[in-house]
């Protein structure tokens, strides 16, 4: 579906074993602050495994007879996996929890709080993998890559959970924004719309990746020829000591959140290297900002009329890798790490394989 050329500097095709189960995945989220203690709200900790949030919000929905929509969440977490999650809800529900039982649903904490969990209320999610058929040159791979990530971070690539099963729901999210279909769901609209909103940028993203990458081998003059872009729009630029190289007329944003903003490009690489800011790319609509200058040239091609609003999202992320753990009598290697909300593990996952496509 997408060609993703920017693992190809470092696609040693690392054919490791990873599939997401219960016994090789794990997920905590991170709230975005701490509970008051205090409140109209219950917030339980939950711990569950082989569901989807939905699924378990319907277990809780169903078993307290409420309808789901009292029930506040910050994100959906993998259901091949165990994740632990925060959700709300009214206190007065408090009392008929405590004889609530699940297999697969454990509450292990619960907290009181002013305000109801809204989705995106999150810092990021805690990480745990194991990957099996590790082999000794494949460990190095795996070593060499992470130190690499560590260095320099990593694309902020839409997982390919945005794209459905068959990898195409954006062609569904095309045409209901070109109006060809459709479909009276609010939530499903939404998603099919966000589907090909999250191919729009992926492929923005790719190209710019492209782009630095090219910048290693070629003068910024034959890169402009490539790209098709004005004469000396590239000056400079292939200086820059981050691999993926800044634009004039880029928009950032403090890492690891913050608001948006333009930066003289000189100060914005100093600070991209330092991890403090990070650039941003469009996810279209309306009421958002947009790249000006040669980053617009770039990120125009990629815009569409859409009625939904937009936003921007970080181009470069900057994993934590917490621990790395190689079994060699197993051939497995243990991995935790650390992302931002909004990002996807299966996409550390797919560059440390070398995947090249989808």
């Amino acid at each position: 579906m997408i060609k993703e050329k920017w693992l190809m500097p470092f696609a040693h095709s690392n054919n490791f074993y990873f599939t997401p189960s219960a016994r090789d995945f794990s997920v905590e989220e991170v709230p975005l602050y701490e509970f008051s203690g205090e409140g109209e709200h219950l917030i339980l900790k939950v711990r569950k495994k082989n569901l989807t949030t939905w699924a378990m919000l319907d277990i809780f929905s169903n078993y307290l007879g409420i309808a789901k929509r009292e029930l506040g969440y910050a994100g959906l977490k993998d259901k091949n996996a165990v994740t632990i999650q925060y959700i709300s809800m009214p206190k007065k529900y408090r009392d008929k929890l405590s004889s609530f039982e699940h297999q697969d649903i454990k509450i292990l904490d619960e907290f009181l709080h002013n305000n109801k969990i809204r989705v995106g209320h999150l810092k990021g999610n805690k990480f745990w993998m194991r990957f099996k058929k590790v082999l000794g040159a494949q460990k190095d791979k795996i070593d060499s890559l992470l130190d690499w990530i560590e260095q320099n971070g990593m694309p902020n690539y839409f997982g390919q959970q945005r794209f459905g099963n068959g990898g195409d729901n954006f062609l569904d999210g095309k045409a209901l924004v070109e109006g060809k279909l459709k479909i009276r769901d609010k939530k499903k609209r939404e998603f099919l719309i966000g589907s090909y909103q999250s191919l729009l940028f992926n492929n923005w993203l790719s190209k710019r990746v492209e782009l630095s990458i090219l910048l290693q081998s070629f003068k910024p003059n034959e890169v402009e020829n490539i790209f098709k872009l004005e004469p000396n729009s590239l000056k400079g630029v292939q200086n820059q000591k981050h691999f993926f190289k800044l634009l004039s007329g880029d928009l950032f944003m403090h890492y690891p959140y913050g608001k948006v903003f333009y930066e003289e490009l000189e100060v914005a690489s100093k600070r991209f290297l330092q991890k403090d800011i990070s650039p941003t790319g469009l996810i279209a609509g309306k009421k958002v900002k947009r790249a000006k200058e040669v980053a617009n040239s770039i990120e125009s091609r990629y815009e569409i009329d859409i009625k939904e609003s937009g936003s921007r999202r970080y181009a470069w992320i900057f994993p934590d890798i917490n621990t790395k753990k190689y079994i060699s009598e197993k051939a497995q290697y243990e991995l935790s790490f650390y992302l931002p909300k909004g990002s996807y593990a299966t996409e550390l996952v797919r560059f440390l394989r070398g995947d090249i496509g989808a």
